[in-house]
């Protein structure tokens, strides 16, 4: 640590101290919602640069600060009030960690001296918060806060990427304190970057050389380490098939000739070697197990964190490290044994076949005429018109993973979902904190946010935080009136001649054609009602031309409208 030369008797207060020490972390964004004890910390990090998104939801602002994380590589920040705002943030914290994303949440707490005296809005929030997070503390003094503040941000980023937690007892906000005597810690380095045991890389190389039906699986653990640039190599030097997880789209382009995406439950069920480039073997990839898989596939995996290694499964090969400077490592190794696996294999032949299969069934159903629309209808029309650089942030059920299959991604980081807690409300906290991110680095990219109706609901008033910031996102809900399904407005009206909503109405069914566009409208954006594939474009066509003004496309689709029915769910259940 490295004392600063200040001016004597300059004093600052506790929340200078933040925001100072933020600034220090080169932390760029802050998402919150202000109230006793912290507004001035959210005054005193805009005083220094830091840009303060005032939200909707402490929820919400904590996705967003969230995503800043997996973006840019450096936590975003969630401020919050105390007690009840830090409980609204948990879930956030949650989200982070399970998707090992860098966030840190600041909450205000009650003064020292009232504890355990019933004070306004009490709690033991840094216990509670070890649960949900890598790091929780309080700074013992104001002269401490700038060690831990950065302590916080490389706790974050080190190692397996995480939420990290920081009370702030309201007392300190104010008080003033010299600051020729606080210890101001230097930024800290970027992670450390490691490589796997050269043994280890040896023996997958060759259990890999040996396959008959190998695949590589890209998961979101590559696209945060930035690992495009050497999976493509080894993609494209090897000659391998490969399957992105939902966020690990675009690492590799979906529309590469080896994507074998289109024959997913085939390529899982038959590959004999797999190779996991920072994708774990949760219930997202079936744990690895049968049925999903076949018994003797030996699994190599690659990552970050070690304790995620055998999990479920006893890998062939295990490689240790940065999933980009491990990829690099393992195609050294198969360009020295002048191994390259062969396009006219069997292998090859059957994946073909099937994505083919699966790509004439899913266009029969997109190009259906009928009304209302199905989802591959929608989802159809909407890839014809978007950006091919354009950030696409996605959740809801049928929603979200229809949309993976038909939504190609040609970039890394450019697909933002629900995840691997499956986190319903995500998605306009995702999209603010992207189009903030694209605004200061790609001014020119859109932000595309496809929200099932019963997902848009968990955080629509965000949608004034939007319009509030002039963020171009476009919000497109795919509107079945429920969740998974619902019903149409004449069956609504028959069913609640029966009797009260809450008695007859089924549990999944939201209100039929909610115009959900008026809520755009009503804080100045562009709404669109629409029910055809003509009027889906024209929306689309005009919210893209639109670059300055957010706005929302509530698309109209039939209740009854899922899935293909040879689609796996993701859904697994375990026999175990």
């Amino acid at each position: 640590m490295a004392s600063r030369t200040v001016t004597e008797d300059e004093y600052v207060s506790g929340a200078q101290l933040i925001a100072e020490a933020l600034k220090t972390q080169n932390i760029e964004y802050m998402f919150g919602i202000v109230g006793i004890p912290v507004t001035e910390i959210a005054i005193a990090v805009q005083a220094i640069g830091i840009k303060y998104v005032g939200m909707r939801n402490e929820q919400a602002a904590c996705y967003a600060a969230s995503a800043v994380g997996y973006l840019t590589g450096r936590p975003g920040v969630c401020l919050v009030v105390s007690g009840p705002g830090l409980i609204h943030a948990l879930g956030g914290m949650a989200n982070a960690n399970m998707n090992c994303w860098p966030l840190i949440v600041i909450g205000g707490s009650s003064d020292r001296n009232q504890e355990i005296m019933g004070a306004f809005q009490e709690f033991p929030q840094v216990e509670a918060c070890r649960l949900y997070s890598k790091f929780s503390a309080r700074p013992s003094s104001l002269e401490a806060i700038p060690s831990v503040i950065e302590k916080a941000v490389r706790c974050s980023i080190y190692g397996r990427p995480g939420a990290c937690y920081v009370d702030m007892p309201g007392d300190f906000v104010n008080l003033q304190v010299n600051k020729s005597t606080v210890q101001f810690t230097k930024c800290c380095l970027p992670p450390p970057i490691s490589t796997a045991e050269h043994s280890a890389v040896s023996k997958a190389a060759s259990i890999f050389a040996h396959s008959r039906q190998p695949l590589l699986i890209i998961g979101k653990g590559a696209a945060y380490s930035r690992a495009e640039n050497n999976i493509r190599k080894l993609v494209d030097q090897c000659g391998l098939p490969f399957l992105p997880t939902p966020m690990g789209k675009g690492v590799v382009p979906d529309n590469h000739p080896n994507c074998v995406a289109a024959a997913r439950s085939m390529a899982l069920q038959h590959a004999d070697v797999i190779i996991l480039f920072g994708a774990r073997l949760n219930w997202i990839l079936h744990f690895g197990l049968p049925p999903r898989f076949r018994p003797d596939v030996k699994f190599i995996q690659v990552d970050i964190c070690a304790e995620e290694l055998g999990n479920n499964v006893r890998p062939a090969a295990i490689l240790l490290g940065d999933i980009s400077a491990v990829t690099e490592q393992l195609l050294e190794q198969l360009v020295l044994m002048e191994w390259k696996y062969p396009s006219y294999s069997e292998w090859w032949k059957m994946l073909r076949e099937k994505m083919k299969s699966n790509e004439e069934t899913s266009k029969a159903l997109a190009l259906q005429k009928s009304l209302p629309m199905n989802y591959y209808t929608v989802f159809h029309h909407v890839r014809e018109l978007l950006p091919r650089d354009c950030i696409l942030v996605s959740e809801g059920a049928n929603t979200m993973d229809i949309g993976r299959s038909m939504l190609p991604n040609y970039l890394p980081r450019h697909r933002i979902d629900a995840g691997t807690f499956g986190t319903m409300g995500v998605g306009l906290g995702f999209a603010i904190a992207s189009a903030l991110v694209a605004k200061d680095r790609t001014p020119e990219q859109r932000v595309i946010c496809i929200e099932g109706d019963s997902a848009f609901g968990f955080s629509g008033m965000e949608v004034e935080t939007i319009c509030r910031y002039n963020l171009p996102v476009i919000i497109i809900v795919v509107n079945n009136n429920g969740i998974y399904h619902g019903l149409d407005a004449n069956t609504w009206k028959e069913m609640l001649k029966s009797g009260e909503p809450a008695a007859c109405a089924p549990p999944i069914c939201l209100l039929p054609n909610s115009h959900y566009e008026q809520i755009m409208t009503a804080f100045g954006g562009k709404g669109y009602f629409v029910k055809t594939p003509e009027e889906i474009q024209n929306a689309l066509k005009e919210s893209l031309a639109e670059k300055q003004m957010p706005s929302l496309i509530n698309v109209m689709i039939d209740p009854q409208s899922d899935r293909r029915q040879q689609d796996f769910h993701w859904l697994t259940r375990s026999n175990m």
